[in-house]
């Protein structure tokens, strides 16, 4: 009984620290010239990916947007997976939707080809994670997106999630469902960057190498969206060999202002070091 008053103190001080994070994420949000970082998978350089050290790896390297992908489990819990299937990053086999979470929990997440302790996480374990400290783009990988809403109401994070999809109507579900929602639609073409920014009025739209001009930066940054922009394949394979100058350059060309990396604390570190991050 004597330890209640502390871990109680403990507790209020943790969730005063996030609160605080939040507030200054937000700032930084705020300001368009400062260009924010997506962690693609999480942080899984050394940890699984979509995993719970993968994670707090990324919180604690104060990654600002934690990017994963959810689906449902058979008996409705959502869970982090990216592939159609669990063959290539878990022990197991088969489509993860056709499975309950308990027959999940028997299986193993890999680092390639290494097996480790950790087990598939549900979506609800990660936001506990980043709940007041990062903000976390959910790639839609289900129909079912019910039960993935009423986790973001339990964990009390809708202020902290973006809804990504490419599928419209998708999104206009989730929409109309709240519309505190945050949703970030991706855009093929400059007519669909515009129409996202009709429907949804976003904070953000995703949109692709083959279009990155300023005409379509300049259509969504007028209407105060951010625009994001991937790193992944050949700018973060020259992030890798040392071409930051050349790999920062095709990023921040045409003024995309979120990048999505599988370097994060690299490219964070070189922002900072220009003067793009706080």
């Amino acid at each position: 009984m004597k330890r209640t008053p502390l871990l109680l103190a403990a507790c209020l001080l943790s969730a005063g620290l996030a609160s605080a994070q939040l507030r200054e994420l937000k700032k930084t949000f705020a300001r368009p010239e400062y260009v924010l970082v997506a962690s693609h998978r999480a942080l899984h350089n050394q940890h699984p990916e979509n995993s719970l050290p993968a994670f707090r790896a990324a919180v604690d390297a104060g990654i600002d947007i934690i990017e994963t992908d959810v689906k449902v489990t058979k008996d409705g819990v959502p869970v982090l997976m990216h592939d159609r299937t669990i063959n290539r990053t878990t022990t197991g086999t088969g489509d993860p939707e056709n499975y309950t979470l308990a027959e999940l929990r028997q299986f193993h997440l890999k680092v390639g080809d290494k097996v480790t302790s950790e087990k598939i996480p549900t979506l609800e374990e990660a936001l506990n994670v980043t709940k007041g400290r990062a903000y976390v783009d959910l790639d839609i990988k289900t129909d079912k997106i019910e039960p993935v809403l009423a986790v973001i109401r339990k964990t009390g994070t809708i202020g902290e999630v973006f809804f990504f999809d490419d599928d419209f109507q998708m999104l206009s579900k989730i929409d109309q469902a709240d519309k505190k929602y945050m949703i970030m639609p991706r855009a093929h073409s400059y007519a669909s960057a515009d129409s996202a920014l009709a429907l949804f009025k976003p904070e953000i739209v995703h949109i692709d190498f083959d279009f990155y001009d300023r005409k379509v930066t300049g259509l969504i940054r007028r209407k105060k969206a951010r625009v994001w922009i991937n790193a992944l394949g050949e700018p973060d394979r020259a992030l890798r060999a040392g071409k930051t100058t050349e790999a920062l350059d095709k990023l921040l060309a045409n003024g995309a202002n979120v990048i999505q990396t599988d370097e994060p604390a690299l490219l964070l570190k070189l922002l900072k070091e220009k003067g793009l991050h706080p």
